[in-house]
C-alpha cells in the first residue's frame, strides 16, 4: 500500500517524499570558507513566464563549482510534469508539451534538486526571480522553506568588471564581453553552464582583487548593491 503524509495545511506527500524532505541539509549562514573550497551550485530555471505569483518552474538545470571548477560529473537536469496549456514561453525554452507529460512530479523533482544543491550557495544570473520561483515551488509542493543563499550573478559581473560599463546587461551580454560561447540557450542546463563559466571567471577576479572568503564576497556585493541604489536616487 501507498502510503502519504499531509498535513492540513500543506500539500500531501507520499511516506517516501516525507522521509527525504526530513533528510534535506539546512544551510548555515554564510562563513568565512575560501572562494576556492566553497562548493558551489549554479541554478537556472524555465519558467512559463515572468510573473512571480502566476507562473510556473518547468524546468531546472544546474552544475556544480567545486575546488574553483566546474564538475562536469555533477550536473543536475530535470522537467517538470506540468498541465499546462501550450505557450510562446515554452516554445523559447524548447520544450514541448510532451517533455512536460512525461516529465518527473513537481515534487519528485524538486526534491532531487535539493538533495543535489545540499547546503551549498546557489548562484544564478537575476538571481532573486529565480529564488523567488524556487522557493514558491518548494513551499507549494513541498511545504518547505528555501534557505540556502542565493548570489546574484548579474550583480558581481559588474562589481568585479566596472570597466566593462555593462551595467543592466543580460546573460547574452556578459558572455559576449567573457567571449564565451554556448551553442543552445534558453534552456536550463545550458543557461546554468553559461553562468557557471561566467561564475569562474568572477570568482578568479575577486581572489585577484584581494576577495578570499565567501562571506566577504556577499558582503562586498551587498555594499555595491547598496552604492547603486543610493546612485541612482540621487539622479
Amino acid at each position: 500500500m501507498k502510503m502519504t503524509w499531509f498535513h492540513p495545511r500543506g500539500p500531501k506527500l507520499t511516506l517516501d517524499q516525507q522521509q527525504r524532505l526530513a533528510k534535506l541539509k539546512r544551510p548555515a549562514a554564510l562563513d568565512g570558507t575560501p572562494l576556492r573550497e566553497q562548493r558551489m551550485v549554479v541554478l537556472d530555471l524555465e519558467t512559463t513566464g515572468l510573473h512571480l505569483k502566476r507562473d510556473l518552474v518547468i524546468s531546472i538545470g544546474a552544475v556544480t563549482i567545486e575546488n574553483a571548477a566546474i564538475d562536469f560529473s555533477r550536473q543536475f537536469e530535470c522537467t517538470l510534469n506540468r498541465q499546462i496549456k501550450f505557450s510562446e514561453s515554452v516554445l523559447i525554452h524548447g520544450i514541448a508539451p510532451s517533455e512536460l507529460a512525461s516529465g518527473l512530479p513537481p515534487a519528485d523533482a524538486l526534491l532531487s534538486f535539493m538533495e543535489f544543491a545540499g547546503d551549498s550557495v546557489i548562484l544564478a544570473f537575476h538571481a532573486p526571480f529565480d529564488e523567488r520561483m524556487l522557493g514558491r515551488a518548494l513551499k507549494k509542493e513541498l511545504g518547505y522553506t528555501l534557505q540556502n543563499t542565493f548570489l546574484d550573478v548579474a550583480d558581481l559581473a559588474p562589481m568585479l568588471f566596472p570597466h566593462a560599463m555593462i551595467h543592466r546587461g543580460g546573460l547574452d551580454h556578459w558572455l559576449q564581453y567573457f567571449h564565451i560561447d554556448i551553442p543552445q540557450r534558453h534552456h536550463a542546463s545550458a543557461d546554468a553552464l553559461a553562468t557557471a563559466q561566467i561564475a569562474l571567471i568572477l570568482m578568479s577576479r575577486a581572489r585577484r582583487l584581494g576577495i578570499e572568503r565567501i562571506d566577504e564576497l556577499a558582503k562586498r556585493v551587498r555594499y555595491w548593491k547598496r552604492s547603486q541604489q543610493i546612485a541612482q536616487h540621487s539622479l
